[in-house]
């Protein structure tokens, strides 16, 4: 029986954007032919947005009076198809999108998700946050807090969108909705807890390896 290759994932430093840049870059490196998961290559795109809310699958509580409410405050508004409710994007979050075929890891949907999860949750516990864990809300949380967002979508088995993770974000742009629509609870951030400035490159370095050990794939940079 052959041994099952190793996947490759190659790293897409795309900087900083707007979500619409964002969307398009996703697009363009997920379009091959889910068919042929023998050649499709994998991609990790780690980025930072522009102020940004986003709307998933699930558009609950949300009206177009809101949408201009929120894009008062500076922010762009976007609906989506990923999973999940609404959830706020911008400088300094860690938005990392993995465009992968689980053929070549492991084709069912929730083990995908729950290797993303663990992933985030090893990528806190290396910064020093050991208490971040899943609860049965969507996202990681350290309390009551949640420090990173998660909203996936696959198609033929080919995964998009995924993770925002706030490493030194003003967390008061989360006033102004109820992230993921869960009431009660709050947000935080890897600079919050650890009460030091913690830039998106610093936690993206831990991230990727924490990725890597993971997803169990090799790793390579985008060659620009």
């Amino acid at each position: 029986m052959m041994k099952k290759a190793i996947p490759l994932v190659t790293i897409v430093n795309a900087g900083h954007h707007g979500y619409e840049s964002g969307l398009k870059l996703q697009k363009q490196l997920s379009n091959q032919k889910a068919e042929d998961w023998v050649n499709f290559r994998n991609y990790l795109i780690l980025q930072q947005h522009d102020p940004v809310y986003t709307i998933g699958i699930r558009t609950k509580n949300y009206s177009d009076a809101d949408e201009q409410r929120l894009r008062k405050l500076g922010a762009e508004f976007f609906r989506t198809n990923r999973g999940g409710l609404i959830t706020f994007h911008g400088p300094g979050q860690l938005v990392a999108y993995p465009i992968l075929h689980l053929h070549q890891f492991h084709p069912k949907m929730r083990w995908y998700v729950a290797t993303l999860e663990k992933t985030v949750i090893e990528t806190c516990r290396k910064m020093g946050i050991p208490q971040a864990t899943t609860t049965s809300d969507t996202g990681i949380w350290v309390g009551n807090n949640k420090i990173c967002a998660i909203g996936v979508h696959g198609s033929r088995y080919v995964t998009t969108h995924g993770i925002g993770l706030n490493c030194c974000t003003d967390l008061r742009w989360f006033e102004h909705i109820v992230p993921c629509g869960i009431e009660g609870k709050g947000v935080t951030s890897l600079s919050n807890e650890l009460q030091r400035n913690v830039c998106v490159e610093e936690a993206a370095k831990v991230f990727v390896r924490c990725f890597a050990e993971h997803f169990k794939c090799q790793i390579q940079e985008k060659v620009q």
